[in-house]
């Protein structure tokens, strides 16, 4: 199985953007990461579309966009046209959200069940632009939820944090939620986002991630490259 490694740039300098992109271009890195924010989904504000411009001018690795935020539909034309490649929305905002996190500054977001009507308006909308669809679940929603609309799905990102801030600890609840998705036969990828490093890599690489989202580790490590280089060969024989 191929391994992807996708850098999240909110661990990285900003005042060396460039430069910090520059470094997953050596280190092997085979996609840019970059976690959008509102301070309504998620308790923290990040960035927005012109720094996916800034970045698409630097690099031609493919670039996703992780939306955290409410009413993604209004912002996926402003991050496809500013240059991303695969646009991700998570799953919490197309069905009811359970009592917990309904109102407002009540987090993490989670929900049951989605409308996959809504869900294919955005889906259509994101093909329309030429970008690939990514659907995203927070660690206490099932990723069964999704199994309505898994066939016009590119990818599917499982959090393994609760979303907003980078450095937290890995989830093991992320890897059933992995394993349930090949079991059924998903063939497209499978992404897992939250804590990933060496340790935690292994196993979520045996239940079937084949794209690894690190953000701290990455951009912590004393050898970016040899890091990358290992994550890489998890995939190696399966």
């Amino acid at each position: 199985m191929r391994i992807d490694v996708s850098a999240s740039i909110l661990a990285a300098d900003f005042g060396k953007l460039a430069e910090a992109v520059q470094l997953c271009e050596r280190a092997g890195v085979g996609r840019i990461h970059v976690d959008v924010m509102d301070g309504h989904f998620v308790p923290t504000i990040t960035i927005g579309p012109l720094v996916v411009q800034a970045v698409r001018a630097c690099t031609k690795l493919p670039i996703a966009a992780h939306l955290m935020i409410e009413n993604p539909w209004d912002h996926i034309d402003a991050f496809a046209d500013a240059g991303a490649d695969i646009i991700g929305v998570h799953a919490e905002c197309y069905g009811a959200r359970r009592l917990a996190c309904r109102e407002h500054g009540q987090y993490p977001k989670e929900v049951d069940a989605i409308d996959p009507h809504k869900a294919r308006a955005d889906i259509r909308r994101i093909r329309d632009k030429g970008k690939q669809v990514c659907f995203t679940v927070n660690p206490g929603t099932p990723v069964q939820c999704l199994d309505p609309i898994l066939g016009d799905l590119d990818a599917v990102l499982v959090m393994s944090v609760n979303p907003g801030f980078s450095g937290q600890k890995f989830m093991p609840v992320a890897v059933p939620k992995i394993a349930w998705l090949r079991s059924i036969g998903f063939k497209k990828d499978v992404a897992i986002d939250g804590g990933v490093n060496a340790q935690t890599a292994p196993a979520v690489v045996q239940a079937g991630a084949n794209v690894l989202v690190t953000a701290s580790y990455f951009f912590s490590s004393k050898d970016p490259a040899g890091d990358i280089k290992a994550l890489k060969a998890l995939g190696e024989g399966l």
